[in-house]
Formats: C-alpha cells, sequence, structure tokens
C-alpha cells in the first residue's frame, strides 16, 4: 500500500532541477508552503520558471530564491507588495524575465493543463498589451484572447492534512491555487499540518484527491510559522501617500 509521506522538506524538494517550472501555492502567506520554498533554497536549483501569486516578500522564500539569482522567469499577477523589494530590483536590472497573468486567467490556465485541455478563449485582458503575439477572435461579438494550459515539472503546496495515500484538506483561504496546481504538475509536493491515519479524513471534505499527489510532509503549523522577523523597508516611510521612489507622487487608484 502506497506511503507518500517523506521524512524532511528536503527530502521532499531533492530532486527539482536546474530549469525547472515550479507552481508555487499562495495568497500571500495564507496556503504558502514555507519550509518548502527554504528547502528549495538550500537545494540550489538554479534556472527556474516560478509560477506564483505574488513575489515573495522581505527576504525569505521566494523572494529569497529571486534575491540569490535563482529564479530567471516569474509567471505572477500581484509581483509587487510592500517588502517585494527583491523582485522589483531584479526586474529593473533585468535579472528575471516577467509575465503578468491576470489572477483568474492563472487559475484557468492550471486547471486547463491539470484537465488535459489544449486551452481556452477569455474576454479578459482582450485589447491590452497583455493580448500582444496572442490569438484574438470576436465571439458572440466580444472579443476574446487564447491562453494556453500551464503546465509545471514540479508544484510546492500548502495544505491542512493528509493521509498516507495523498489525499489533502484544506483551510480556508489557505485552498487558493493548492488544488489546481496539484493537478496542473508531473510532481505535486506537499506541506501539510497533520498528518491523518487512512480512513481519517471525511471523504466529503478531500478537495484534492491523492492520485494528483506524489509528495507529502508533515510540518505542523507552528514551525511552519517560525518565520525570520521582517526586514525593515528599505528607504524611510514619508507619510505620503503614494509617494514613489523617486521623491514625485504616482496616482493611487481604488
Amino acid at each position: 500500500m502506497p506511503d507518500k509521506f517523506v521524512p524532511t522538506a528536503a527530502a521532499a524538494v531533492r530532486d527539482i532541477h536546474d530549469g525547472a517550472t515550479v507552481l508555487i501555492s499562495g495568497f500571500g502567506l495564507s496556503g504558502q508552503p514555507s519550509e518548502l520554498i527554504e528547502a528549495l533554497v538550500e537545494q540550489g536549483a538554479r534556472e527556474l520558471t516560478v509560477v506564483c501569486n505574488n513575489s515573495g516578500s522581505h527576504d525569505h522564500g521566494l523572494a529569497r530564491l529571486i534575491r540569490l539569482g535563482r529564479v530567471r522567469r516569474l509567471l505572477a499577477s500581484f509581483p509587487r507588495g510592500a517588502a517585494s523589494y527583491h523582485f522589483e530590483e531584479a526586474y529593473e536590472a533585468g535579472a528575471i524575465a516577467y509575465e503578468c497573468v491576470p489572477q483568474g486567467t492563472l487559475a484557468e490556465r492550471l486547471r486547463a493543463a491539470g484537465a488535459g485541455l489544449g486551452g481556452f478563449f477569455t474576454p479578459t485582458a482582450y485589447g491590452t498589451r497583455l493580448a500582444e503575439g496572442k490569438e484574438t477572435r470576436l465571439i458572440d461579438g466580444r472579443g476574446h484572447v487564447f491562453e494556453e494550459p500551464l503546465h509545471g515539472d514540479f508544484a510546492l503546496v500548502g495544505a491542512e492534512c493528509a493521509d498516507r495515500w495523498g489525499n489533502l484538506t484544506y483551510r480556508k483561504a489557505g485552498r487558493n491555487f493548492g488544488p489546481l496546481m496539484c493537478m496542473a504538475a508531473a510532481t505535486a509536493i506537499v506541506q501539510v499540518d497533520r498528518a491523518v491515519e487512512l480512513g481519517g479524513l471525511d471523504p466529503e471534505r478531500v478537495v484534492t484527491p491523492g492520485i494528483f499527489v506524489q509528495r507529502v510532509v508533515e510540518i505542523p503549523r507552528a514551525a511552519e510559522n517560525e518565520q525570520p522577523a521582517a526586514a525593515e523597508p528599505r528607504e524611510p516611510h514619508t507619510g505620503t501617500a503614494g509617494t514613489d521612489r523617486a521623491g514625485g507622487t504616482e496616482e493611487m487608484t481604488r
């Protein structure tokens, strides 16, 4: 009978190779597989393509991978945040390529990959720079853009509970991209707060069936939340909303 648990985060990410496409779950810190990302930092893989909702923050996790020059391409919806300075500096220096993917499109591209679909048409981004170079067509009089499925070599996912077959449950917003990334990746590696005995999960609560999961590592929530202290802001706050790094102001939209 299969047992998909591995003893450590390091063992879980051991074979992520240079040049791999890695899908990383999380909406901010919610559902982020923090220990798996740190293990990947220590593992040493380079030239990675990373698919994630954002670009990390401060100097840990994905942000640290970017600072170390280990990510050559990032596909994300919201790469800029209050403490995403490593991405900003790498992008300004030309050290990282970036593809902006609207959040709903990101989710649907992952779902298409997991479902074995060849792509889909969406009205999102039609007529904008994001549609440049892509097939477009009018459907019922409305412009659409063709989007391709988004496959991963590996997925690093955070979940709440798992049994030894890899069946997963999630906690509230921590679910986010996790189920889709497990389906879209050739190898899904999952960090869970708690391991349960086979049969210990209510089948009605299982979101990701174990068929989509290859490895699981148990990391209790207390350990997961032990993150490095937040770094100090790179520049002192002036108290002026919308002030950019060059001292000017930028229009803030809501």
